[in-house]
């Protein structure tokens, strides 16, 4: 069993339905890329993991059933996210947006300062001052600052400058080489996530369509439930 898994997964915003069956596993160690076009229910899987939206279907992490789960205690168990607009405390400093949900484990201030050094130089700045790119180096470290066993990163080089993304993939690198940390991303950018994923599922309308390793992902496969 994975350290996450997710069978059969239904979700709802009120009447309409927008999951239909979602199947993703996350393992201990491991990068998956959940991929598809925009609008078929890649964010939407992700509020469901945190129990934003009402749910149906089997949704676990570490063995333990989240459906019965607040966000805040599923946050406890281990899992971290990154959501998709940053969602920073923007009258707080950077270090503040740091230590408010922080917990004991390997991330902590100094840590996080070499993972982005630029935040070290933003200590005492107001977060809501900070550049896009430095907003989401905050909401990434900020969630690594939870000492999650799982980090969720939605959309998390979205609209950023070139040399600001590669950034972002370059900390994302050595998480994964340096860490061991297990990581579901959501991106569309394929060729960074060759360089760093070990698995892909792909939703289409709300549904899983396909999963396998990366290195399967074909272009053909790529045209068909990716592409425009």
């Amino acid at each position: 069993m994975g350290l996450l898994s997710l069978s059969s997964l239904k979700a709802y915003y009120g009447e309409s339905q927008a999951l239909f069956d979602v199947n993703l596993e996350v393992n201990e160690g491991e990068i998956v890329a959940l991929m598809g076009r925009n609008g078929t229910g890649k964010s939407t899987t992700v509020k469901s993991i945190f129990q934003m939206i009402p749910t149906k279907g089997e949704l676990l992490f570490s063995g333990k059933n989240l459906s019965k789960m607040k966000s805040f205690q599923i946050s406890r168990l281990g899992a971290g996210l990154v959501p998709e607009g940053r969602r920073i405390f923007g009258q707080l400093s950077v270090k503040e947006n740091l230590i408010a949900a922080s917990r004991e484990g390997r991330w902590n201030l100094e840590e996080i300062n070499n993972l982005f050094p630029k935040l070290k130089e933003r200590t005492g700045q107001v977060a809501s001052s900070l550049s896009g790119g430095e907003q989401q180096m905050l909401a990434i470290a900020r969630a690594l600052m939870t000492n999650p066993r799982l980090l969720i990163l939605d959309e998390a080089t979205e609209g950023l400058a070139p040399i600001i993304r590669q950034e972002i993939w370059s900390a994302i690198k050595t998480l994964r080489n340096d860490t061991g940390l297990a990581i579901l991303i959501i991106d569309k950018s394929i060729k960074e996530l060759r360089q760093i994923c070990d698995r892909v599922v792909i939703l289409e309308k709300g549904r899983t369509v396909w999963r396998g390793n990366i290195d399967q992902l074909s272009n053909e496969v790529t045209q068909e439930f990716i592409g425009v």
